[in-house]
């Protein structure tokens, strides 16, 4: 039992959580607040009867963003432009609910697809600056990121604009273009398809050739070129796929209440970053990055509990995953630990 407990410790991941965790209760002593009662105030109020509906629709954002930046994470490559890709998304969802002729469940389909296909075309465009003009895909997914969000606002606010409304809103969907929610909560099916999409991810990083070549090319770039693995072609599939899942979550968002697309409501929350955030912690691993989207959705469902019960600001929540990143980086830093990362990606 000691051996385990001793082997769960030395795990970059739980010993970087776990010191941001003590560190965070540091914080809290130091400003006169009872860490106990904070931290279950954040675990009553993310995991609680009232709070857990609102943390499971926060999952599926958080996961959703997660699992697209993962991916080509997993093979080197950083997608910054997961905002542009997911209001992209949400946009052209919202348009193909609002004009869409079919009935109201084809309908739905059909904008979830149109949502991923914008979303994954706009992913590939960042791949083809890279490949074709030598720009670095951080750059170019990133600063392709302004015109899409500032597009969709232009949409939402003059052409499809409710009318009436002061708010930079479309209107909203049609009677039935709605995903399905379970029972009376807030979460739908969207929760479903973000699982399925993450349990498709570890299916082909474990079990596929191509997983295979993902990992390896992010372990090591020259020696999977070395081994037949074209750079360009790769980036520009998983470009491709990871603006898909972007482009999914920013229609389920429009299909989801309040039914309509609103301007900023996809990047306020910042779902992007964290879910980059819950990618780094778990490098890219698929069951990580579900588990620490989760982790990450507590903390952020938690915060607002807490800062209501024990008056302790809900930053403090942003500091820990800030805290929990860097001791991260200082735990892999070591030697031992990339060994060890090789073995577990072979």
């Amino acid at each position: 039992m000691n051996n385990r407990i001793s082997g769960a410790l030395r795990s970059p991941i739980a010993f970087s959580v776990l010191a941001g965790v003590i560190i965070g209760a540091l914080f809290l002593v130091g400003t006169g607040a009872d860490p106990i009662a904070a931290y279950e105030a954040v675990l009553t109020g993310s995991l609680g009867a009232d709070g857990i509906g609102s943390t499971l629709t926060t999952v599926t954002s958080v996961l959703g963003m997660a699992l697209a930046l993962a991916i080509p994470l997993r093979a080197g490559l950083i997608n910054l432009g997961g905002d542009g890709q997911m209001v992209l998304g949400g946009i052209t969802a919202a348009v193909t609910g609002l004009y869409s002729p079919l009935p109201a469940p084809l309908t739905v389909v059909l904008a979830l697809l149109a949502g991923m296909a914008a979303g994954a075309a706009y992913a590939a465009l960042a791949a083809l600056c890279e490949n074709r003009l030598g720009v670095p895909l951080l750059v170019s997914s990133l600063l392709l990121s302004y015109p899409a969000v500032s597009l969709a606002s232009y949409l939402a606010r003059y052409p499809l604009k409710e009318p009436g409304s002061s708010l930079p809103q479309t209107r909203s969907m049609p009677d039935g273009v709605a995903l399905p929610a379970f029972g009376d909560s807030t979460v739908t099916v969207g929760l479903l398809l973000v699982v399925l999409a993450a349990a498709a991810y570890w299916f082909t990083d474990r079990r596929t050739t191509f997983g295979y070549e993902i990992r390896m090319t992010g372990l090591n770039a020259r020696f999977s070129a070395y081994a037949g693995v074209e750079r360009r072609g790769l980036t520009l599939k998983l470009m491709s796929v990871s603006g898909a899942l972007a482009g999914l979550v920013g229609a389920i968002g429009v299909l989801s209440f309040p039914y309509r697309f609103v301007d900023g409501s996809l990047t306020a929350p910042g779902y992007t970053w964290t879910g980059l955030t819950a990618a780094l912690l778990a490098t890219a691993a698929p069951l990580g990055t579900v588990i620490a989207s989760f982790f990450f959705a507590v903390l952020q469902v938690g915060g607002l509990a807490m800062e209501r019960t024990t008056e302790v600001p809900r930053e403090l929540t942003q500091v820990l995953q800030a805290i929990v990143i860097v001791f991260l980086a200082a735990r892999l830093s070591f030697p031992r630990f990339t060994r060890r990362k090789v073995k577990e990606a072979v």
